[in-house]
């Protein structure tokens, strides 16, 4: 998602905004202001919060703009002042993606049974369109005055790029919480913006088993997982840098040494990346790196066997 924050700064910023168009009904998430507050806007910035993309959009200098009463508050109909800012705030969700077109046609889209959730165009005809593969349809986008009107926002745990957070931060979160660290890293809540993937990832460059009780860990095992979580997702981004939307996830996926490699030969020591599978996820690590050699048991198949 940083990467993808990145390069939308890189094209989107200064853009004027044509129009902006849900194209499913599941997609929006937010009914007031409706889209067309967004027509005339510029975009100024592309935050991220976490997993959350989040658009910046003010009124283009000397264009149409309503003013805020005298005492300031907002309008009494809920709607935002007609001159401050709109975030566009986006969650792809699982199998969710931005696809970048420099020639988006002028008409809105139609509704359909298709991929396409959602479409920003800009008045030079580029912009983007939001996919959303599969059945399960997550795939979100909000436009609120203050993107911590989100709810998955506005939950957030700190985000592990940030400056402040630190090795002791991080035992802080850890300390007598009886949970297991894979999960401890992927809760938004508690550690924004990892995810299963870079959670598997991390472990592994932590030489620490998924299953490990975050109430467990040394000082010293902290401070190992904090470095290899600023190294992993520093490195990440860093190999992404330049890269279109479009070629992200490819480069994500090769970047990648265990997760979703189940059966491969670990890069480090050659062992096969193993799997524990869930109801709705999977984890992949290796033995010889993290669990002293020992495979973990897999849940689901255990309970087929039994």
């Amino acid at each position: 998602m940083e990467s993808l924050a990145r390069f939308l700064r890189e094209r989107a910023d200064g853009h004027v905004i044509d129009r902006a168009d849900s194209a499913a009904i599941s997609v929006l998430k937010t009914y007031r202001p409706d889209l067309s507050a967004l027509r005339g806007r510029v975009i100024t910035d592309t935050q991220r919060h976490g997993k959350f993309l989040d658009l910046v959009a003010v009124p283009a200098p000397g264009g149409p703009a309503g003013s805020p009463p005298a005492d300031g508050r907002p309008p009494a109909d809920g709607r935002p002042p007609a001159d401050g800012p709109l975030h566009l705030v986006i969650h792809l969700a699982r199998a969710g993606w931005l696809r970048w077109r420099d020639d988006i046609p002028p008409a809105p889209p139609r509704p359909g049974k298709g991929p396409l959730g959602f479409r920003l165009r800009f008045t030079d005809g580029a912009g983007f369109d939001l996919t959303e593969a599969g059945t399960k349809k997550r795939l979100a986008v909000y436009l609120v005055a203050d993107p911590a009107e989100v709810p998955g926002v506005a939950a957030l745990g700190p985000d592990p790029l940030a400056d402040s957070f630190t090795a002791e931060a991080l035992g802080g979160m850890l300390a007598g919480r009886r949970t297991q660290i894979k999960g401890v890293l992927r809760d938004q809540k508690i550690i924004a913006g990892i995810g299963n993937a870079y959670s598997d990832e991390v472990l592994h460059v932590a030489r620490m088993s998924p299953f490990k009780l975050a109430s467990s860990f040394t000082e010293d095992e902290v401070r190992e997982l904090h470095a290899a979580i600023i190294t992993t997702l520093r490195e990440a981004v860093e190999r992404s840098a330049g890269l279109a939307a479009g070629d992200l996830k490819a480069e994500k996926k090769s970047g990648l040494r265990v997760h979703g490699r189940a059966g491969e030969p670990c890069p480090v020591c050659g062992d096969t990346v193993r799997e524990v599978s869930f109801a709705d996820s999977a984890l992949q690590y290796c033995p010889t790196c993290q669990t002293g050699g020992k495979p973990l048991a897999d849940r689901r198949m255990s309970r087929l066997l039994r």
